[in-house]
């Protein structure tokens, strides 16, 4: 192994962590106070809050929200299987957030990459399409599925957007329930802030009162292979996994070091519930390839990379902060 020592840094990164291991207070534009101590995406790591920010919450509100990465398949499964498992903390509620155009895209009506202009698909995004959307719901009804494998009730989020009508709207809101979501509700705290969100609150003060008790994917004591194929099948709806030789070789020595016990962390990509960013909706048919697993000791878990994932995070084409500026008045603007 190479140490911090061997690399004479040992020092400088006890100074920079000396502060950055302190959670950030920030406050929302209604002056809510929030923590801010997050971590990469939960496409490329666990994609949650730090467990000290989390606990410094509980000790100051009756209810805290806390963040989980894109959807089920990715950051809520990691909140359960890896952070509370490590921590002992404990969901009581796992709110799904869905959008209407973003089912209308898993139902098939536009097809849509990482840096398209928005122009592009303007049109299909904002015309009123039911067949597709009632077909990318399935992709809702299988992230519901997934919080509530974990023991606990789910509410859905529908984050409304000024092109959805009622009929898109109601649609969502009756497929979320008859999917089994304890309470569905649409939110419109962009455009109206905390007044927007009332509804929704309500829903998730509803959701938590209901018996319930939080429960791993999986124990401890099960194989790497184990704890990779079941959360394969279980949460992605694969048929299989294949291992290519790296990840073959990555298991035995874990194994043999006693790391086979560590959580499963998974790399995948956040555009579908595969391994495989085009297949979008609900993918069948389909084994996930392993093609490389790698070992954060200190956290203590292990990050098998699927398919084509890569660890770095992926920045826009066109970074946000190229429309901050400041106005003829000392306004900030391009912030939101």
């Amino acid at each position: 192994p190479v140490t911090c020592e061997d690399l004479k840094v040992a020092g400088a990164m006890c100074v920079l962590m000396k502060d950055s291991i302190k959670p950030n207070l920030v406050q929302s534009t209604e002056n809510h106070p929030i923590i801010v101590h997050g971590f990469p995406f939960a496409n490329v790591a666990h994609g949650n809050n730090s467990v000290l920010a989390d606990m410094v919450a509980l000790k100051l509100a009756d209810y805290v929200v806390t963040e989980s990465g894109f959807g089920a398949d990715c950051g809520f499964e990691k909140m359960v299987n890896v952070k509370c498992r490590q921590s002992g903390l404990k969901v009581d509620c796992g709110v799904v957030v869905a959008s209407v155009r973003a089912l209308k895209m898993h139902g098939g009506a536009f097809v849509f990459k990482p840096g398209m202009p928005y122009e592009k698909i303007k049109a299909e995004v904002e015309r009123e399409n039911l067949e597709a959307l009632e077909r990318g719901c399935e992709n809702l009804a299988k992230n519901i599925e997934i919080v509530k494998k974990f023991g606990v009730p789910c509410v859905v989020a529908v984050n409304r957007f000024a092109s959805d009508t009622p009929r898109e709207l109601e649609l969502v809101l009756k497929k979320a329930l008859e999917a089994g979501a304890d309470g569905a509700a649409i939110s419109e705290c962009w455009a109206k802030g905390g007044e927007g969100a009332i509804e929704l609150a309500q829903e998730v003060l509803k959701a938590v009162e209901k018996p319930h008790e939080m429960r791993f994917l999986y124990p401890d004591e099960l194989s790497i292979k184990e704890k990779i194929e079941i959360i394969a099948r279980e949460i992605y709806g694969a048929d299989g996994v294949d291992y290519l030789p790296l990840a073959e070789e990555k298991i035995k020595l874990y194994t043999k070091l006693g790391y086979d016990r560590f959580p499963i962390n998974m790399a995948k990509t956040h555009l579908s519930l595969s391994h495989d960013p085009n297949l979008k909706g609900v993918p069948k048919g389909f084994r996930i390839p392993v093609r490389d697993i790698r070992v954060c000791v200190g956290a203590g878990f292990l990050y098998p990379l699927l398919g084509e994932m890569r660890t770095m995070p992926g920045l826009p084409s066109r970074p946000a902060f190229m429309d901050v500026d400041i106005d003829e008045e000392g306004r900030t603007v391009g912030l939101f």
